[in-house]
């Protein structure tokens, strides 16, 4: 007989995939699978694109946890894929949450991947993993956020985990790679001012496609000046924030994503 301490928790696995297809004009659904704590719904558009909301039944991530979504915009199709509210990651009592996304954006598409910001509790431990494959004509829109702790709930991260890794490219050929590692002394590492400066909340922004050199003026006149900056090269835009906390950070992300969306706001889903 098992005593508790033998039992293995219950850990939460999801898979979710979706795939578009053009149909008169506007972006129709070609494929919907869900799995597990993974859940997708659709709510009702009045313009060409359709907008995905991703949900975690889980109601939180801890170690030992996987989600794995899938998205494929089919040809001139317009996706947007946003979260039904923040993840919440919390203390992990062995091994990290796992979450990978991966997208595919087909000829003259548009894929907006927009999801609300990650919460890390303090001894949290989360991997993370963005993979897109682009084609020469798409267009990309990716921001990620993540908050050290709820500062206005007197929360914070002093020890844990997080990865962050971006793997995107365009007719198979690397155009973006980047590596987020914070491990141990989490609070140690973003005191310093080479890092945060003790800020809690940041976010990366990227877009690529093709109007990177006329958007940089209007990202940058969008972040003002707040702890941020933004440039452009190679076909791509990446802007980088940080921020006291969450609700500072969303008042200088909002209009930043605003701007790389042609003057559309985030999903309704979001708030201020």
């Amino acid at each position: 007989m098992q005593t508790a301490s033998q039992t293995r928790p219950q850990r939460a696995r999801g898979v979710g995939r979706l795939v578009t297809k053009p149909l008169g004009g506007r972006t129709r659904l070609a494929e919907l699978y869900q799995e597990g704590a993974a859940k997708i719904r659709l709510p009702q558009t009045f313009t060409a694109e359709m907008e995905a909301v991703i949900i975690n039944t889980a109601g939180g991530l801890t170690g030992g946890d996987r989600m794995d979504w899938s998205f494929s915009a089919g040809p001139d199709t317009f996706l947007t894929a946003t979260t039904q509210a923040c993840e919440k990651v919390y203390k992990a009592s062995a091994g990290a949450a796992e979450v990978v996304t991966r997208i595919e954006a087909a000829a003259g598409s548009k894929v907006h991947w927009l999801p609300q910001e990650s919460i890390l509790f303090d001894n949290a431990a989360l991997s993370r993993r963005l993979e897109v494959d682009l084609d020469e004509s798409a267009e990309f829109v990716a921001v990620e956020a993540i908050l050290l702790g709820r500062k206005a709930m007197g929360e914070a991260m002093a020890e844990g985990m997080v990865r962050d890794r971006w793997r995107i490219r365009r007719c198979g050929r690397l155009i973006h790679a980047e590596d987020l590692r914070m491990e141990g002394d989490v609070a140690g590492l973003t005191a310093s001012a080479a890092v945060l400066a003790g800020k809690v909340a940041f976010a990366t922004v990227l877009y690529t496609g093709p109007l990177c050199e006329a958007l940089l003026p209007k990202v940058r006149a969008a972040l003002g000046d707040s702890l941020c900056g933004a440039s452009q090269w190679n076909g791509k835009l990446v802007a980088r924030l940080a921020a006291e906390d969450g609700y500072t950070l969303r008042k200088s992300l909002i209009p930043v994503i605003s701007v790389l969306r042609g003057g559309a706001s985030v999903p309704k889903v979001w708030n201020l």
